[in-house]
């Protein structure tokens, strides 16, 4: 047994623990006539949160909850101690009003939300911007004695960026060269937000050269762009980091892709398509298309949309050992358990096109290729789902109809991709709302109008969104949602594709059978209250 994976008998006696520390808080509650508060339910007040020192939260071990009249109720671990609660009154300046929570759920919140970004806070207090330098902006030299008196300040600095980015499922870290600072985002859920406050442009230099020592990059190289790898052990898991470093005006930005292998191991292995957030009516005719015994599954969209996702959810759901899978990716980010999974390796001359070749010399059942760039992996696609392959495989176009045009630039033969495609699903990731602040709200005419609904119809709809809360980091929204449109290649499609008919005629003849578009989907979505109007405005065109 994996020495990570908790056993039966250790989790029932954890849950036991847990139901024992609950059971004597609520009882406490009852004997003094104190409120008692369910953590794991409760909202707390983010910025309220981060107004008290955090040490002082740890010491008395509290949490606040609310600001009332001249008062601050707050949760404690022991309201027993009359004591040390006279003293916390002294030093918060303000009376309590004591709450009872269990103790346990106190600590995760102290740990789970905060520890981090204190971490991080005090790493950057160093470094942040203390003066606009009008000096000449002039290489400096680089030696490993300079590298290694920085490194205490710098290696906490880099470290608590990685670690605080990990624990905010952030997927990627970039660091930003400004005239005379350098900002560090995160991007949560697709979009970036500053991690920190501005760092002095001084120390820029280093924060590179450590993350180019971890790479083991070109230290003394500043031209050209670099990229690299690193791994990192955390809590017993190993994650792996993909780093882009790219010389711009101001000095070299830095990029790096987190990819926690580990951590979603166990959603992949439990991955099917009903978890992406696909709707009855696609999942379904999805399901059919992925089914068939041999053909084309064309998946498209722009870069992050989860395209691989949805393919390695359809791998997923069909796999059986009767099957033999193989896959070529670049890179291969996620492995999947049962399947042959291949990497790119453009420099050695393993390009998709020939990998593709060599796969099918291997007696594929179902074959999954990466991305389709050129005419030549087309081509070897579109053949192998002729001679009795499943292919799936993704293309960078905006819509389902887009599709076709590039494969058409790709100079293709015309009848044979018609005949070996099954479906087109084009998809985009919205962000989902915070399941633990969402409430609802009335929105604006404004924005009715400018989501292409009708006031008059949609004014009083109760629309949601997330307030922000520990959970979501303040964000308002936790995780993303697929939301897409499938075009099923019926006898009628595929004769208007044969005969050139423009693209407007297709979409009209698949939506007379009942295809429905990327922005219906959408909306559907924003109106059963999972993401928001404007969530949806960002990534679809008001029709």
């Amino acid at each position: 047994m994996d020495r990570m994976t908790p056993t039966a008998d250790g989790l029932a006696a954890a849950s036991a623990r847990v139901g024992a520390e609950r059971a004597r808080a609520e009882q406490f509650a009852r004997e003094h006539g104190l409120e008692f508060v369910d953590l794991a339910h409760a909202r707390i007040d983010t910025d309220l949160f981060h107004s008290i020192p955090f040490d002082l939260m740890l010491r008395y071990g509290f949490v606040p909850l609310e600001r009332l009249e001249g008062r601050l109720a707050a949760a404690l671990k022991d309201p027993s101690d009359v004591a040390r609660l006279d003293e916390l009154e002294l030093l918060l300046g303000t009376p309590l009003e004591v709450r009872v929570a269990v103790p346990a759920e106190i600590d995760e919140i102290l740990q789970k939300s905060e520890t981090t970004q204190r971490v991080l806070d005090q790493a950057t207090e160093d470094f942040r911007i203390q003066l606009v330098q009008e000096d000449e902006q002039g290489e400096e030299v680089l030696s490993l004695d300079r590298i290694t008196a920085d490194a205490s300040p710098i290696i906490k600095l880099v470290d608590s960026t990685i670690l605080n980015a990990i624990q905010r499922r952030a997927s990627d870290i970039h660091i930003e060269t400004r005239d005379n600072e350098v900002i560090v985002k995160y991007r949560i859920d697709g979009v970036l937000y500053q991690a920190m406050e501005p760092i002095d442009k001084r120390h820029h230099q280093t924060i590179i050269s450590r993350l180019k020592v971890m790479s083991e990059l070109d230290i003394a190289e500043k031209r050209v762009p670099q990229d690299g790898r690193f791994k990192l052990r955390l809590r017993g898991r190993t994650i792996d980091f993909r780093v882009s470093i790219l010389p711009t005006v101001h000095g070299e930005d830095c990029v790096i892709r987190i990819l926690d292998k580990e951590s979603l191991s166990a959603e992949f292995r439990n991955l099917r398509l009903d978890v992406l957030g696909f709707d009855d009516d696609t999942m379904k005719r999805l399901r059919k298309a992925i089914r068939e015994p041999y053909g084309m599954v064309l998946v498209t969209g722009p870069t992050g949309s989860g395209k691989t996702t949805t393919l390695y959810a359809a791998l997923s759901e069909i796999q059986s050992p009767e099957d033999k899978i193989i896959t070529i990716e670049d890179p291969v980010e996620y492995q999947l358990r049962g399947i042959t999974q291949i990497p790119v390796n453009e420099k050695k001359g393993l390009t998709f096109a020939r990998g593709l070749r060599s796969i099918l010399r291997h007696d594929p059942d179902k074959v999954m290729v990466g991305e389709i760039r050129d005419e030549e992996t087309a081509s070897i696609a579109i053949q192998s789902a002729l001679t009795g392959h499943l292919v799936f495989t993704t293309v960078h176009a905006n819509n389902v109809i887009d599709v076709l045009g590039r494969f058409l630039n790709m100079k293709v033969d015309l009848f044979n991709f018609v005949s070996a495609l099954n479906c087109v699903l084009a998809q985009r990731l919205v962000r989902r709302i915070c399941p633990h602040c969402r409430r609802g709200i009335r929105v604006s005419e404004q924005l009715l109008e400018e989501s292409g609904l009708s006031p008059g119809v949609y004014g009083d709809h109760l629309f949601h969104e997330g307030v922000g809360c520990m959970e979501c980091n303040g964000t308002g929204f936790l995780g993303r949602i697929a939301v897409s449109e499938l075009l099923d290649l019926s006898d009628r499609i595929r004769e208007l594709i044969l005969d050139r008919r423009p693209g407007s005629e297709i979409r009209r003849a698949a939506k007379e059978e009942g295809m429905r578009f990327l922005r219906e989907t959408a909306l559907e979505k924003a109106l059963l209250g999972m993401t928001t109007l404007r969530e949806i405005n960002r990534f679809t065109f008001v029709d």
